[in-house]
């Protein structure tokens, strides 16, 4: 079964920039540091674009995970999308959206994801990934878009 969840986050930055900070590793990296993130292979650093893909290394519930990820869709300045290629779900998709507001920009992240395993993942999803996912992409939001231009 597939979970999906949106996640809304006003910035003072205007969209371009914070589009540009969404697909930034370096922020990301920052984003992660309790995680201990790293970025092992492909785009490591800088813009991540349209095609190219970035393997990450982290680790969650004290598990070393390594997932690669791909920007399938890029229409700068408003929205990009990336792809799960090779890692721990079934499937992962993230939709980034940026709208320009009178005040800067809001970002809206649409993320899908379906556990591996069957019934055991379908439970994992209920009890413990929908959480913990919604709280890493609201933080990570909230970090992104309150770095100072």
């Amino acid at each position: 079964m597939t979970v999906s969840f949106v996640c809304r986050t006003a910035s003072a930055l205007p969209r371009e920039r914070l589009f540009d900070l969404a697909r930034s590793v370096e922020a990301h990296l920052d984003s992660q540091k309790a995680a201990g993130e790293r970025a092992v292979a492909g785009v490591t650093s800088g813009l991540i674009g349209e095609g190219q893909e970035v393997t990450w290394q982290a680790r969650h519930f004290g598990v070393p995970l390594r997932m690669t990820s791909r920007i399938t869709t890029l229409d700068f300045p408003g929205s990009f999308t990336d792809e799960q290629v090779k890692g721990p779900f079934k499937s992962f998709r993230h939709v980034h959206e940026f709208e320009a507001t009178a005040t800067g920009s809001i970002m809206t992240d649409r993320v899908e994801f379906t556990a591996p395993f069957g019934i055991l993942g379908r439970l994992a999803e209920d009890l413990v990934l929908r959480r913990y996912l919604q709280r890493l992409i609201t933080d990570r939001g909230r970090f992104v878009a309150g770095i100072e231009e």
